[in-house]
């Protein structure tokens, strides 16, 4: 599927854990990839920060600045295309994209929750584990999908899981979710890399390793 590292875009909102996970994973060979570009939606943002102390380019693409979606996208996928980038993996990313024709099945994003449940326009980081534990959830976890033309409704390429403890807190179910981003995000990527995803209308095919 691809040359080997494949080429990522990054895009971020806010702290940037998951492009350091991302980071991470790369220095220590456990993912072949290289970060080409990281793009966030606000010039002061700490994603932004880590990524250029890790060497990596930066470029901000202000939501704000920019009257429709449509432009915004524009300037968006016109970076990632410039740089080459294979994939385009939303961290955190808080921005709706319109998803332009030759990058639809080369973008994903990851979720905080089980999806469907739990998504959609606003819910994201603590808002989402206080839904989860205010339903009395069982269980909780963290989902890769691909991305659409709305908040979280690209179909699912793999979910992990993790128990919700009863004396949780928001805090204490998001580290226990993070955790399990840490190892989906970048089995997404890898699988993806393989050549082993076939999207078939909603649903996502993971074919077995040759």
């Amino acid at each position: 599927m691809s040359r080997s590292p494949i080429q990522l875009a990054v895009l971020v909102s806010g702290s940037g854990t998951t492009l350091q996970n991302l980071i991470d994973q790369i220095a220590v060979g456990t993912l072949d990839a290289k970060i080409a570009l990281a793009i966030g939606s606000r010039a002061d943002l700490a994603g932004l920060e880590r990524a250029r102390k890790a060497g990596l380019r930066a470029e901000v693409v202000d939501r704000r600045k920019y009257p429709t979606c449509a432009e915004f996208s524009e300037q968006v996928f016109e970076l990632c295309s410039q740089v080459r980038a294979e994939l385009v993996c939303l961290a955190g990313w808080l921005c709706l994209l319109e998803v332009p024709s030759p990058f639809v099945g080369r973008t994903m994003s990851i979720h905080p929750a089980l999806l469907p449940s739990f998504g959609g326009k606003g819910m994201f980081g603590r808002k989402v584990h206080e839904a989860v534990l205010a339903h009395g959830c069982k269980v909780s976890g963290c989902t890769v999908h691909f991305v659409d033309w709305t908040y979280d409704t690209g179909p699912i390429i793999l979910q992990r899981t993790c128990p919700v403890l009863e004396d949780d807190t928001p805090e204490a179910l998001a580290h226990r979710v993070f955790e399990e981003e840490k190892i989906a995000y970048p089995n997404a990527i890898r699988v993806f890399q393989e050549g082993r995803l076939r999207i078939e209308g909603r649903r996502v095919r993971v074919l077995d390793a040759k």
